[in-house]
């Protein structure tokens, strides 16, 4: 029997029957929908990570204080070591393939401009800060080195800094704020970066000389870690050797192992975003299958009632010369048509239901060919595979069995 014909029985017969038809590929519809959504939000979940840790900076490596441990009880970092200035001037010194270098101190504070004020965070660091974080400024200029040497209150401050105290698109270069009733000048306004991947914004952020925080800001002599960066991405792990050779012998053989000091790369933190997010895809795309795995079992199920309906049709058939290959291939050809049909509904309807996410709950989200291939790939297996027995019992059928059969 030809294929055309097959498909035309399969049409007709699922025809016959609409509501349980569209019934039966609901399960799958939802099932299919349900994985192109979850993946969706997985896939653009990565791509939201991976973008916000390459807007940490060019080839970026982090030294953290290690804790202190005794009797069982540990302390925070940096209570067993110290990170100082002369470590990062070691850095930039002794390591050929660490490209810049420089400590950062940080704080909050309440800043005053006029009769506005806005509660925000002040990092002390070098000039360097904005290559390694590769942050261009939007206006104004960088502060400079012998700001730095000279304690300058000057500094660089953030959009959101800019419209909570000057309103937006307001002119900030050349204004003066208070810091802790110290008046520093911006000299510049960073360039919008959002949120981070843990949620903060990154653009609340003042920008100031390393010592001038430090000093007139904290009245510290220390660091509170070290920021750097690698001359190029491929250089990072051994940056991060260097690094790790230049603080031990300055710690007379004290070892980064977390006890002393802490290394972290943008490799690190990146394969551990990755890790958690493909954890939370499998997870979602686990759930909907479960979607799936239901509707195969409904399209199994209804299979089994029309053999069973269509019993003394399959004896007429096989009695005017239909061969059991015949039989089962129609059965077959049914159930496929139905699995495909909610296949292709359940993928629009995961594209469509992606976007609503993306829309209403300002997640991101990206429809791959890789899910909609995915998609496609599972219709197709539970036609085949929940369509199998129920169009193999058809074909076994004795045709003068199935005469009798009322």
């Amino acid at each position: 029997m030809k294929f055309s014909n097959i498909l035309k029985i399969a049409l007709r017969s699922l025809n016959r029957n609409k509501m349980r038809s569209f019934l039966t590929m609901l399960g799958v519809i939802i099932g299919v929908a349900a994985v192109i959504a979850m993946l969706a939000v997985g896939q653009g979940a990565r791509d939201m990570i991976n973008a916000q840790i390459a807007g940490l900076g060019t080839n970026v490596l982090l030294v953290f204080p290690g804790a202190f441990s005794q009797g069982g009880v540990r302390s925070e970092a940096g209570t067993s070591s110290r990170m100082t200035e002369d470590d990062a001037v070691a850095l930039k010194k002794s390591c050929p393939v660490v490209k810049f270098a420089s400590p950062l101190v940080r704080t909050s504070s309440q800043v005053k401009a006029g009769n506005q004020n806005w509660r925000t965070s002040i990092t002390g660091t070098y000039p360097e800060y904005l290559d390694i974080r590769d942050w261009p400024l939007r206006d104004g200029a960088n502060f400079s080195d012998a700001d730095e040497r000279g304690a300058t209150k000057v500094c660089i401050v953030g959009k959101t800094i800019v419209t909570n105290l000057f309103g937006e698109g307001a002119p900030a270069v050349g204004q003066v704020i208070r810091i802790r009733n110290l008046p520093f000048k911006i000299v510049g306004v960073l360039s919008e970066k959002g949120q981070n991947a843990a949620g903060q914004d990154q653009d609340d952020v003042i920008l100031a000389p390393f010592s001038t925080v430090q000093k007139k800001l904290m009245g510290i002599s220390f660091a509170n870690s070290l920021i750097a960066s690698a001359a190029s991405e491929p250089q990072i792990e051994e940056a991060r050797q260097e690094i790790n050779q230049v603080l031990s012998d300055r710690r007379h053989g004290s070892a980064g192992d977390g006890t002393d000091y802490t290394i972290r790369t943008q490799t690190d933190i990146g394969n551990a975003a990755e890790q958690t997010s493909k954890t939370l895809s499998v997870l979602l795309a686990s759930i909907a299958c479960v979607s799936l795995l239901v509707g195969g079992i409904g399209i199994m199920n209804i299979m089994l009632v029309s053999v069973t309906e269509r019993t003394r049709e399959i004896g007429i058939r096989m009695a005017i010369g239909a061969r059991s290959n015949d039989v089962l291939f129609q059965f077959l050809v049914e159930a496929l048509v139905m699995s495909f049909t909610g296949g292709i509904l359940g993928i629009a309807g995961g594209a469509l239901f992606s976007l609503l996410i993306s829309k209403f709950q300002h997640w991101p989200v990206s429809v791959s060919p890789f899910s909609i291939g995915l998609g496609f790939g599972f219709s197709a297996a539970i036609g085949i595979f929940f369509g199998w027995y129920p169009a193999r019992k058809a074909a076994s059928l004795k045709p003068i069995d199935a005469l009798r059969y009322e």
